[in-house]
C-alpha cells in the first residue's frame, strides 16, 4: 500500500473511486477506507474483526464452491470478494495503527522467499513431497520449535479439516494404523457404542460417542486419500439435488410431501434413485 494512495482525497464520487490514475488495488483500498471514514458508509463502520469474521468463512467456502463448477466468472467475483475481506481487515488494523495491507503483503513476500530456499537460495529439492517436508521444517524453525507433534494447526479450521490436519500430524510421527481393516474395525467399534449410549435411559454422553465415529470416519477417508470435507459436501449436493428432484415428482403428481408419509416419500425417492446416474 503506497502512502500516495491513501493520502490523497479519498474518494467522493464514483469518478473518483475509478480514477484509472490508481491502479486497481489501490483503488479498492482508497475504497474501503472511504466506506470506513466519518462520513462512510455506516454498515462498515460498525463492523471490527469479531463481526467479520464468518464472512471470511463464508467467502472462503464460497471460492471453493466456484472452483467446483469450474465457472470463471464465478470463482473471479468470489476471490475478489475473498480479496475485500483482506482488505476490510488490514484497514481496520490500520485505522489502529497496528499494520496495513501493505505489512500483510510484505510478511507473506517475505515467508515464501524464506520457505523456498530452492527457488531463491541453493538449495536442492526434487519432488513437491520434498518441498512439503522442507516446509515444515523451516516453519517449525520460525516458531522456535515445537512442544507437540500436533502445534501448527489451527483451532479455526472447521471441524472435519481439524480433525484430518491433526490425524496427520500424529501420522508423522508414527501414529497411526499401517492398513485399512483395523480402520473400519474403529468405525464399527465407535457406531457400537453410539448404539450402546442410545439404549440408556439418560444418554448423555451421546454426543461424544458421535464425536468420536465422526472422528473415526475422517481417519478412514483420510487413509483412503479421501478428503473428508469433500466427500460430505458431494453428498451433501447429492441429497439435495434428489430431494429437490422428490419434490418436483410429488408437486407433478398432485401430490405435498407434507401430507405424504415417509414410506410414501421413499417411494418416490427410490423412483429418483432409479433414474439417477450411477
Amino acid at each position: 500500500m503506497s502512502k500516495t494512495a491513501l493520502d490523497t482525497p479519498l474518494p467522493k464520487t464514483t469518478a473518483d473511486a475509478l480514477d484509472p490514475a490508481y491502479s486497481p488495488l489501490d483503488q479498492l483500498l482508497r475504497i474501503m477506507a472511504r466506506l470506513r471514514a466519518p462520513d462512510g458508509c455506516p454498515w462498515d463502520r460498525e463492523q471490527d474483526h469479531a463481526s467479520l469474521r464468518a464472512s471470511v468463512i463464508e467467502e472462503a467456502y464460497e471460492v471453493a464452491a466456484a472452483i467446483n463448477s469450474g465457472d470463471d466468472d464465478n470463482l473471479r467475483e468470489e476471490l475478489g470478494d475473498l480479496l475485500l475481506q483482506v482488505v476490510f481487515h488490514a484497514q481496520l488494523a490500520r485505522e489502529d495503527g497496528r499494520f496495513d495491507f501493505d505489512s500483510i503483503a510484505t510478511s507473506i513476500v517475505e515467508k515464501l522467499v524464506r520457505r523456498h530456499p530452492h527457488v531463491f537460495g541453493s538449495e536442492n529439492i526434487a519432488s513437491s513431497a520434498d518441498v512439503l517436508v522442507r516446509w515444515e521444517d523451516i516453519k517449525k524453525a520460525e516458531k522456535g520449535g515445537q512442544e507437540s507433534a500436533l502445534d501448527g494447526v489451527s483451532v479455526g479450521l472447521p471441524a472435519l479439516l481439524h480433525a484430518e490436519k491433526i490425524q496427520k500430524k500424529a501420522a508423522k510421527v508414527g501414529f497411526d494404523w499401517d492398513s485399512i481393516p483395523p480402520v473400519i474395525a474403529k468405525v464399527r467399534e465407535e457406531i457400537e457404542e453410539v448404539e450402546a449410549e442410545l439404549i440408556k435411559p439418560d444418554n448423555q454422553q451421546l454426543e461424544e460417542e458421535l464425536g468420536d465415529l465422526l472422528f473415526a470416519t475422517v481417519n478412514l477417508t483420510r487413509k483412503l486419500g479421501i478428503n473428508a470435507e469433500a466427500a460430505l459436501q458431494k453428498a451433501t449436493d447429492k441429497f439435495s439435488a434428489r430431494f429437490r428432484a422428490v419434490e418436483s415428482l410429488a408437486h407433478s403428481r398432485g401430490l405435498q410431501l407434507e401430507t405424504m408419509t415417509l414410506q410414501e416419500m421413499d417411494v418416490l425417492w427410490d423412483e429418483i434413485k432409479s433414474h439417477a446416474k450411477p
